[in-house]
């Protein structure tokens, strides 16, 4: 399957970000979240919020290495490992395996901005890659390298920190990259 949609970047309004999108100047209080029965696990699959354990750790850490790999073969210098931005990825990645949607919007229209923001991530910039269906954490980025949008978001030096998140669940796998620069 082929990675959603282009990355997306966004950068709050005045920070001179080159971006596709800007956020709004203000944003509205989001919705409060919908309730659901409580996902049953499988190996390496946490429910939306918990961190990732296991294999789905395994293979997020991973991820982080690989984006780390390219970026330095591009001049960039590494991105840190941010743990609010971990839940944000993970929480997107639990939400649509919980959800069975594959969006970078929620059913209710969030966007990673909105999903960081809660995390308490305070953004500058941010930018999602999202991927269903790879089987090993190289796959899902040689697809994403493979994505101008994608690749674009990796290779953004501009971006300082990143959470991956990973679901396992038998209707994907799942994957997340959660990009940020702070304020």
């Amino acid at each position: 399957m082929e990675p959603s949609g282009t990355g997306r970047p966004s950068a709050r309004p005045g920070s001179g970000a080159d971006t596709a999108h800007s956020a709004p100047a203000s944003r509205p209080r989001p919705a409060q979240p919908t309730t659901s029965p409580r996902p049953e696990r499988t190996a390496g699959t946490v429910s939306p919020g918990e961190p990732a354990s296991g294999a789905a750790a395994d293979l997020a850490r991973e991820v982080v290495r690989l984006a780390n790999e390219e970026r330095a073969k591009a001049g960039c210098a590494p991105l840190r490992t941010n743990s609010r931005l971990q839940a944000a990825a993970q929480g997107h990645a639990d939400d649509m395996a919980a959800r069975n949607y594959y969006e970078h919007d929620s059913p209710e229209g969030r966007d990673a901005g909105d999903r960081i923001e809660a995390a308490g991530y305070d953004w500058r910039k941010w930018g999602e890659n999202i991927h269903k269906g790879p089987k090993s954490a190289r796959i899902a980025m040689q697809d994403w390298m493979d994505s101008p949008g994608h690749r674009d978001n990796i290779l953004d030096c501009g971006f300082k920190d990143l959470g991956v998140g990973v679901n396992l669940s038998p209707n994907g796998p799942w994957w997340v990259q959660a990009f940020g620069t702070p304020s």
